[in-house]
């Protein structure tokens, strides 16, 4: 269990609480591979994961709307937490994970043989790699932020479930926190471990990161 709680700034009484939620688990996140844009769906722990971070979020908030990622392993997730909250589920494409371009469905070790160096600098300097064929963090975090205030601007004074990835949401909070991509790896989000945050006027404040305590219940 991991839980990061930080202060909440004062914002606007017409501020937008964001749920940020990482996707449960997958036999790929278990064993570690590049997925990216490799739709894997989520395993039996995933499923469970799911179930029981739908009923914390449908017992603490009152959600308006739930937005997913395309792929199938997040929109499982968000389907069973908007089911929870008698809504649907809906797909927005800037939630999608990072295009890990040539490295999709290779193991570290396996992606090592040809791109040493590329992979080590992943690891390392994941701010400055260039993945081959593949997206560049800066690029994921303008697509990601873009998103976010585009959702919340449709959704003022409400709450929102955002479900999403670890890339995506590790540089939505990095973001929120003015801190460059070189603190890529000093973030964790572990499989449906809940954010919370607070949008007024194009602007974030952070309440909480990574908690996951509801699926010790």
């Amino acid at each position: 269990m991991r839980l990061e709680i930080f202060f909440q700034p004062h914002c606007s009484k017409m501020s937008t609480s964001i749920i940020l939620v990482r996707h449960g688990q997958t036999e790929w996140n278990r064993v570690e591979r590049f997925r990216g844009r490799i739709d894997i769906p989520l395993n039996q722990t995933g499923i469970d994961q799911a179930k029981k971070t739908a009923k914390r979020i449908s017992t603490r908030w009152n959600p308006s709307a739930v937005y997913t990622s395309p792929l199938s392993r997040a929109k499982e997730t968000a389907e069973i937490i908007a089911q929870s909250c008698k809504l649907a589920a809906q797909v927005n494409n800037g939630l999608i994970d990072i295009n890990y371009g040539e490295w999709q469905g290779l193991t570290p070790e396996e992606a090592r043989r040809t791109w040493p160096d590329a992979v080590m600098n992943w690891f390392k300097h994941p701010e400055i790699v260039e993945i081959p064929d593949g997206e560049c963090l800066m690029d994921i975090r303008s697509r990601i932020i873009r998103t976010v205030n585009e959702i919340c601007n449709q959704h003022i004074d409400q709450d929102i479930v955002l479900v999403s990835h670890t890339v995506v949401n590790r540089l939505m909070l990095m973001q929120v926190m003015n801190i460059d991509n070189s603190f890529f790896w000093r973030l964790h989000q572990d499989p449906c471990a809940i954010n919370t945050l607070e949008w007024a006027n194009n602007e974030f404040a952070l309440v909480s990161m990574n908690d996951t305590c509801h699926l010790d219940n």
